[in-house]
């Protein structure tokens, strides 16, 4: 079975206005990035976790890898978030001021465990996440969320945060989607794939980026409630970049040959 999170996109009837309060509905329906999506959530590393035929090997040069982002890149990105977050505003904002804060403080307390969930995995499993080389892919994706936290609006750092998670949730569940029945027979790296896909595509998460989507829209709304042609062209290429950045993020078939070392 394949997943797909998506329907087929309505004409475009859209006006300025629906965007402006729900930009993230009108960022899934691009219908120009559709392929593209696919392509992020969908990919060749994800139908073989689903299948269950990915190599020890190359689960662990992506745990690495994720380790790296969500290690180092990922809390760096949110505190960058938070200190934009302007407490000086006007009283009727501070409601929504708070409850950014609470959201992005709840991402930090996540990716704590989740880092310890990865290590603790892959030591019950046997899986060695050290000795890898950093890939471009992963060098490419932390360094966008360092610019895009540095030098954006909170509004754009919130959507790519929203269009990070996003996307990952659909990964996993496309992940989920293609399990085949639990067999006793299964080797340590099939039950780390069900270990780390049962983790990611929890009712939990899904309501936490839910929460996050509505963060994102209301928040856009605020900023950008007149019509700015110029404000949802620059979330579409967040968004499109994001998805760009996934994509890529999945290592391809032998590359856990040439940067590690080690022998699996």
């Amino acid at each position: 079975m394949t997943y797909m999170h998506y329907h087929a996109p309505p004409p475009l009837t859209s006006t300025l206005s629906d965007m402006h309060s729900n930009i993230t509905q009108h960022l899934k329906d691009q219908a120009n990035l559709r392929s593209n999506y696919n392509a992020a959530t969908q990919h060749e590393f994800l139908t073989a976790a689903g299948t269950l035929t990915l190599s020890p090997a190359r689960l662990a040069l992506w745990l690495c890898q994720d380790r790296i982002y969500a290690a180092h890149a990922y809390p760096r990105f949110i505190g960058l978030l938070i200190s934009k977050i302007p407490f000086d505003g006007p009283a009727i904002e501070e409601e929504l001021n708070r409850e950014t804060l609470a959201l992005l403080t709840m991402c930090l307390e996540g990716i704590i465990r989740e880092v310890s969930f990865f290590e603790g995995v892959a030591k019950e499993w046997s899986l060695d996440i050290n000795g890898w080389k950093e890939r471009k892919a992963t060098r490419d994706y932390t360094a966008e969320m360092a610019r895009v936290a540095s030098v954006g609006s909170l509004e754009e750092g919130l959507v790519f945060l929203w269009a990070m998670e996003q996307v990952y949730l659909d990964a996993w569940k496309y992940v989920k989607s293609l399990f085949p029945p639990q067999s006793d027979s299964e080797d340590y790296t099939a039950n780390a794939i069900r270990q780390f896909t049962n983790n990611w595509t929890t009712p939990e998460f899904e309501e936490f980026v839910q929460k996050l989507e509505a963060l994102t829209n209301r928040h856009f709304a605020r900023r950008h409630h007149g019509h700015s042609r110029s404000a949802v062209r620059a979330m579409e290429s967040i968004w499109e970049r994001v998805v760009e950045l996934e994509e890529k993020f999945w290592p391809e078939e032998g590359e856990d040959t040439c940067l590690s070392s080690k022998t699996f």
